[in-house]
């Protein structure tokens, strides 16, 4: 498994456009892969900077994939105990398990 965190915090330059495009086509259908982001993905095409490279990416993406889109305020903005952030957890991921 691969764990990207904070996704399109910047655009992608030529070379980090075709290494994520070559990890995406990698694991494609055979590991997981998790993309963290602020952005929704129909800001994608603009940080990746290319449309047919984004293209190829978000296809492979989107295909056979969950995607949980979460709503509300930051939880960092809040000091939550520990038992109120495994509420919203459990709350916020009901469906997986």
């Amino acid at each position: 498994m691969i764990i990207l965190d904070d996704f399109g915090l910047q655009s992608l330059d030529n070379l980090k456009r075709q290494d994520f495009m070559e990890i995406i086509e990698d694991r494609h259908g055979k590991r997981s892969t998790i993309i963290a982001s602020q952005l929704p993905l129909s800001a994608w095409h603009e940080v990746i900077a290319e449309q047919t490279i984004a293209d190829v990416i978000l296809d492979r993406m989107v295909h056979n994939s969950l995607i949980i889109d979460l709503k509300g305020e930051s939880m960092r903005r809040k000091s939550p105990q520990s038992k109120d952030l495994f509420y919203i957890f459990k709350t916020s991921f009901r469906h997986l398990f």
